[in-house]
């Protein structure tokens, strides 16, 4: 019989990929976090009082063996019919820290736990404005020379049907763009450079087709609108400077991504 693992069904991210999420690691020191469960309902770590002779006794006194027949110091008594399993009233059937896996006592969990740095704010303004040379430029020049010149200081209905095609083509060159290379790779080529990514907020992993081109279309597409669109755009961008804890825009906000540097360490999450 084969012992190897079954591989990742479709869609699943793969399991060596660096920058999925990891578990949060245990106390540096190797101790578990209160993990000495409760026997019998007395409190943990503490070991039962003698009865006055000398190393613990066996009377019915403080700290000795309960009277037969009774509940246990500190505890309640068995409900009729026996004694339940000692973890059968837990969420999970598990153990009392089911809900934690580390063994430590059940509380809020940290959001960034396991998760690679986010990106560091300015990289992503750099990013954003090498992919805007690396599009914007080459197609405004094309699509120049196809309409016959565009004069962007007139106000000349026919030259402002010129601009709006130029500026049309161009975020629609920039979203195909954006959708493709962020659900190959979660990366753009401003991304590469800068050592940063996009993430499925859920796992780390690249985003799915589906949420690259909701990412894509939120930030190119209501630039279309005049004058409000670029409000919505400028609102967009710079919502990352105020958002916590994953200091997202809203176009991550509506994929569930996130940013995160490629740099796994000594890069600080500004």
């Amino acid at each position: 019989m084969s012992t190897d693992q079954p591989r990742p069904g479709p869609g699943e991210p793969p399991e060596d990929d660096p920058f999925l999420k990891k578990p949060q690691e245990p106390p540096a020191d190797g101790a578990v976090r209160n993990s000495a469960p409760r026997e019998n309902g007395a409190p943990r770590n503490h070991a039962p009082r003698g009865n006055g002779t000398g190393g613990g006794g066996t009377g019915a006194g403080e700290g000795g063996a309960p009277p037969p027949g009774g509940p246990p110091p500190g505890g309640t008594p068995p409900p009729p019919g026996g004694t339940p399993p000692p973890y059968a009233g837990t969420p999970y059937g598990s153990g009392p820290y089911a809900d934690d896996p580390y063994g430590g006592q059940p509380g809020p969990a940290d959001p960034l736990a396991g998760m690679p740095p986010l990106a560091n704010r300015g990289r992503r303004l750099v990013a954003r404005i090498i992919d805007a040379i690396i599009i914007g430029v080459p197609v405004s020049v094309i699509m120049t020379l196809i309409v016959g010149g565009v004069d962007y200081f007139s106000t000349d209905s026919v030259e402002a049907g010129r601009q709006s095609t130029v500026s049309g083509v161009t975020m629609l060159v920039y979203l195909v763009y954006e959708g493709l290379m962020i659900s190959s790779r979660g990366q753009t080529l401003g991304k590469m450079a800068m050592k940063i990514r996009v993430a499925m907020l859920s796992n780390g992993s690249i985003p799915t087709a589906q949420a690259s081109w909701i990412r894509a279309a939120v930030y190119t597409l209501p630039e279309i609108v005049p004058c409000c669109g670029f409000i919505f755009w400028l609102v967009n961008v710079l919502w990352c400077t105020w958002d916590q804890p994953y200091h997202q825009c809203l176009h991550d906000k509506a994929a569930k991504t996130v940013v995160v540097s490629t740099q796994t360490a000594g890069v600080p999450a500004t």
